[in-house]
């Protein structure tokens, strides 16, 4: 099976990755944190080091760095522990669902309302777009990266200036694109919210929070901390306020090493390599007639990601008849609805092309062979 389905996670897995999680598995095999014998002081410290090196991807202070269940928990986190009864969040267009359906059960509950600002190819009409929609109300701004539809990059750093000249929380979700694209605290962004097995090639399972502690979050869940237990109340400080109970340790260990393997390749040399890989897959697609693409181009406006069509076929029938073929790519609404309404996708939702570092310019043009051959079949 050729994979080329790295936008929901990526593999393979780097060797690094692999080799952290199974000596994770044998060495620490103890609670982090919760006990003082050898064992437990061991994982702790090897916990920190994972902490260490997430927290300097994201500049951010290592305490600052939380490690979460997956990236819809940590936005979960956030944006429920910043939004208060009836005030007002600010999101785009093109948003995944774990950014939409938080809103969404906020304005059943607590009368939470949300405006979503339209996106554009223009970067400061988007950022005006968001502007206009901000209110005195208005306590979080939501903005993902880079769409995981198309995956189209939207302007953080301008919207992020906007929410901090109004003193706005700018949370941002990184899920698409951490670790292909260049992101970090400061520039008015207070929270990134990240996937730990996307771009940053750790395991399915991890996620982080990353926050610059300028907003206290309310805790969606509280327990033991291994911190303060003689008191029934959650700690205030981080990270052990948001992380009750025992972590995902081997998790959060190999999460680690795949975060030092993205940032000893470099993310703007996984980048290049994504791209031009896409700009191949991109030109093929666009030979074959019957292939709807949804961009006139693939450029420096997205992420590797190419939402495309075979024909009048389904996308789920289209990805069925790629993996009989060999080749691994989704099919179907990905998990953000409102991205399909804005492509013209809504009925039958889309296939998407997504590469990885490991992915080939062999593996493409076998791809593009067999995307020709399906639209042969069914012209």
């Amino acid at each position: 099976m050729i994979y080329f389905d790295n936008a929901a996670t990526t593999y393979p897995k780097p060797p690094a990755v692999i080799a952290a999680m199974s000596r994770a598995l044998v060495r620490y095999g103890a609670n982090p944190g919760r006990a003082g014998h050898a064992m437990s002081l061991e994982t702790s410290d090897a916990v920190y080091a994972a902490r260490e090196k997430c927290a300097r991807f994201f500049g951010a202070e290592v305490e600052n760095t939380v490690f979460m269940p997956n990236c819809t928990f940590a936005l979960n986190t956030a944006i429920k522990g910043v939004l208060t009864e009836n005030s007002h969040a600010v999101a785009s267009d093109i948003e995944h669902n774990a950014v939409l359906r938080p809103l969404y059960a906020l304005s059943r509950s607590t009368g939470v309302s949300y405006s979503l600002a339209p996106t554009s190819d223009d970067d400061d009409e988007t950022a005006a777009n968001f502007e206009r929609l901000i209110n005195r109300r208005t306590k979080a701004v939501i903005c993902t990266l880079a769409g995981n539809v198309t995956g189209k990059i939207l302007p953080v750093e301008k919207i992020g200036n906007i929410c901090r000249e109004k003193g706005v929380c700018f949370i941002v979700d990184a899920a698409q694109g951490a670790g292909v694209l260049p992101i970090k605290l400061g520039s008015g962004i207070n929270i990134i919210c990240a996937a730990g097995h996307k771009g940053l090639y750790g395991p399915m399972g991890t996620g982080l929070l990353v926050t610059d502690g300028k907003y206290r979050l309310k805790t969606l869940v509280e327990g033991g901390t291994g911190s303060l237990s003689k008191e029934l109340s959650q700690p205030e400080f981080l990270p052990d306020r948001f992380e009750s109970g025992t972590i995902n340790t081997a998790g959060a260990i190999s999460l680690g090493a795949g975060v030092y393997f993205v940032t000893s390749k470099g993310t703007d040399a996984i980048l290049r390599h994504e791209r031009m890989l896409c700009e191949r897959f991109f030109a093929g697609m666009k030979k074959q007639p019957s292939v709807r693409l949804y961009s006139d181009t693939f450029d420096e406006r997205f992420a590797p990601v190419i939402p495309f069509n075979i024909g009048d076929l389904p996308a789920e029938t289209a990805s069925e008849m790629l993996s009989e073929a060999g080749f691994a790519l989704r099919g179907g609404f990905h998990c953000a609805y409102p991205a399909h309404v804005k492509i013209g996708t809504s009925d039958r939702g889309a296939v998407r092309f997504s590469p990885s570092v490991f992915s080939t310019m062999t593996e493409v043009n076998s791809l593009i062979r067999a995307v020709s051959r399906i639209a042969a079949r069914n012209e």
